[in-house]
């Protein structure tokens, strides 16, 4: 793993180290991956404390917890990409026992139903988890406890409801969709329901007021695995949010997990620094918008988040229920990255032709008194304001028929562009979403009829 400057993996090191020791925690990993594979990662303290200085590395397991969360929603979306299930389909239609009505999918999927947190029965204090069979029953007896779409509240509940969709649709487990679906086309050979017997990080609680861990148990989830269930490794999980950076079509398409990382409600209503896709949390840190989910089961605090415009993702596991976030290490380490050890630009690389077609097209049209400049990129028609920012990305066309263009990414995505030519066959103006083009900016008044 040379692929990060040795400088920088010192500081990423040394970032690692002080949340272990400030925040008192027996065994942490923490890892950056990028490029595709697994860059860089260090473990700190511990992995079981009755082998004092043996720290955990990237092949030990953790629990992920609500990580799992994120598997069960690429899974649901493979089977809406695939005619199985609608995101507007009500909860009844694929659960047909549901009692309660009118709970769409990607309310499910993005926290936004209103349902109660968790099963009844106050699970966290029992320790007792609804089998399979109780799961349901269960449900109905849940309560709504808020107006759908009108506040951001998480449901382990309703997640573990979704896990109960894809059984159902599947005719497998839950686990046994996800592992075909996902784990063995990426190869994430140590993600498994509860530990594998592998080497793996001890769950500890450190108390408040003293040094002495005490032990966490492992717990067995029973019909809540979908929302919580998984264990897995920093190597893994590098895989994982390799995958989310940069999709592959036999687990889900590129045009799917962007829809999924779209904002469909805001956690954080005060500063909008946290808000929920579909099945994935989105979190700010200042001009950077990160992809990801936290987890935590007793004695284990994870994270990874993935940078998706530059591939880079940071995975953090801590080995206590006492934690210090999990999310602010793995974004920590991506941000170090990126700042001291970008990966440089991608080479440019010329086009070949200009498409007949295009070249009369090409350069500044005004619409709305503003400029856009058309260009071809390896063949492709793209438009893009002089003065929108760097980070946004042009508007590309593709071909429709004769002088008729659809918007297929950016800006009016959807929108149709008509090229409109006089009689020699020279374009005199586009019309973009409706919208006027001319060669020369123009007030509105100049171009209203009479």
């Amino acid at each position: 793993m040379t692929d990060i400057a040795a400088p920088v993996q010192t500081a990423l090191t040394r970032l690692v180290a002080e949340r272990q020791s400030k925040g008192r925690v027996p065994g942490v990993v923490g890892a950056v991956a990028r490029a595709g594979s697994l860059a860089w990662s260090y473990g700190a303290g511990s992995a079981d404390l009755e082998h004092p200085g043996v720290p955990p590395t990237a092949d030990s397991q953790f629990l992920i917890a609500s990580q799992s969360k994120t598997l069960t929603a690429v899974t649901i979306m493979a089977l809406r990409d695939e005619g199985k299930l609608s995101l507007d389909d009500p909860i009844e239609k694929l659960i047909t026992d549901s009692k309660h009505e009118g709970i769409t999918v990607r309310q499910m999927l993005s926290h936004a139903s209103g349902m109660q947190r968790e099963p009844v029965g106050d699970v966290w204090d029992l320790m007792k988890f609804p089998s399979r069979e109780d799961l349901v029953p269960g449900w109905n007896g849940a309560a709504r406890i808020g107006r759908p779409h009108h506040r951001f509240h998480y449901s382990n509940l309703v997640f573990s409801l979704l896990g109960e969709i894809v059984a159902r649709l599947e005719g497998r487990s839950w686990y046994d969709s996800v592992k075909a679906r996902i784990l063995d086309p990426l190869e994430m050979r140590r993600t498994t329901v509860g530990m594998d017997g592998g080497p793996a990080q001890t769950g500890y609680y450190v108390p408040p007021f003293s040094d002495v861990p005490v032990r966490e148990p492992l717990l067995d989830i029973g019909a809540m695995d979908a929302c919580g269930g998984l264990a897995s490794t920093a190597e893994d999980l590098a895989k994982w949010a390799m995958f989310v950076a940069n999709p592959v079509d036999e687990v889900l398409s590129k045009d799917t997990l962007d829809e999924m990382c779209q904002v469909q409600i805001m956690a954080d209503v005060d500063r909008w620094q946290l808000a929920f896709g579909l099945g994935f949390m989105l979190l700010r840190r200042g001009d950077r918008l990160f992809v990801g989910h936290d987890g935590g089961m007793p004695g284990h605090i994870t994270s990874t988040f993935v940078d998706r415009s530059s591939g880079t993702a940071g995975i953090a596991l801590f080995g206590s229920t006492s934690s210090p976030a999990p999310s602010a290490l793995a974004t920590d380490l991506i941000i170090k990255v990126l700042e001291d050890d970008p990966l440089p630009d991608e080479a440019w690389v010329p086009g070949t032709s200009v498409p007949d077609e295009l070249v009369e097209v090409l350069g500044t049209w005004f619409t709305e008194g503003s400029p856009f400049v058309f260009s071809v990129k390896n063949g492709t028609l793209e438009a893009k304001s002089p003065t929108a920012a760097e980070h946004q990305s042009p508007a590309v066309f593709e071909r429709l028929s004769e002088d008729t263009y659809r918007t297929v990414s950016g800006r009016e995505t959807g929108e149709l562009l008509h090229i409109t030519r006089d009689p020699a066959g020279h374009p005199t103006k586009l019309h973009w979403a409706t919208y006027l083009c001319t060669r020369q900016p123009l007030a509105f008044s100049e171009i209203m009829p009479g």
